[in-house]
């Protein structure tokens, strides 16, 4: 079951019986292990999309779930499901005006959706990652080269998880976004312990210290541009002060990147 759930065995030593603990479950829900213990203990009502998501943590099939929501006196209509986001227009236009800088486009969840060739130079090649892995936060967990290439690793992933849990708190129901923190959470002992801090943070702008197998070591600015169109998608620009070694070596690899004839990402709709 704790496997199933998105938790290695072999977190929280040996039990008695078999399941899931509380704070277990919580964490899995994104929900404190306060707030929880009271739905059980019927001191606290939830919200339909809460019950749904406990449904997804407790694997339910459709006969439990709808019998669940019926105890708690709510509707068992499925949750809403999302179009599919494709890359603005505006955005897409924008990554191609951006020669010498690293910029890319992220939706729901991190995802990433758009990138120019300055930007798979610098962080990776996107177009060859399975589209479902696609998603900043997994990259930085999961792939090894892109955890190699922060500097300051810890701090630029505990801030990753801290925005990722503001915009689970914002989609409760989005079962892509369980799917995610599921498997991270059951890969990566940091992932699992900074989620359960509950820390949250926006997505706005930050530095980063990153080693380069071309450019050397840079320290970068970046900032998160909210597209007017589509708040869910934003255009992620990572820049240096200009006259400082980050600058000039983010000019060579602009150069190196234009002789290699790299290409941004088709338009993919991501869901």
């Amino acid at each position: 079951m704790r496997r199933a759930a998105g938790l290695p065995e072999a977190v929280g030593g040996r039990r008695r019986v078999k399941g899931l603990r509380r704070e277990e479950v919580a964490l899995l829900a994104s929900i404190s292990t306060d707030y929880y213990t009271r739905l059980e203990q019927g001191r606290r009502q939830a919200s339909a999309p809460v019950l749904d998501t406990l449904a997804r943590v407790l694997h339910l099939d459709e006969e439990e779930r709808t019998y669940m929501l019926e105890l708690a006196g709510k509707s068992a209509a499925r949750p809403r499901r999302q179009a599919a986001q494709t890359v603005r227009p505006q955005l897409r236009r924008l990554l191609g005006e951006l020669t010498t800088s690293s910029a890319l486009v992220l939706g729901r969840r991190m995802d990433i959706l758009a990138w120019n060739p300055m930007a798979a130079a610098l962080i990776t090649d996107f177009s060859v990652i399975p589209e479902k892995h696609r998603n900043y936060a997994w990259l930085l967990f999961r792939d090894p080269a892109t955890r190699k290439l922060h500097t300051n690793w810890a701090d630029i992933a505990r801030s990753c998880v801290a925005m990722l849990r503001r915009e689970a708190g914002r989609a409760p129901g989005d079962q892509r976004m369980a799917r995610l923190v599921g498997e991270l959470s059951m890969a990566d002992d940091d992932f699992r312990r900074w989620w359960g801090e509950h820390h949250i943070a926006g997505r706005t702008r930050g530095n980063k210290a990153l080693h380069h197998p071309v450019a050397g070591d840079l320290t970068l600015d970046w900032d998160a541009l909210s597209c007017a169109g589509d708040p869910e998608q934003q255009l992620v620009i990572w820049t240096a002060e200009p006259g400082t070694p980050s600058h000039d070596a983010l000019r060579l690899l602009a150069s190196w990147t234009a002789s290699a004839h790299h290409h941004p990402a088709a338009d993919r709709p991501v869901r």
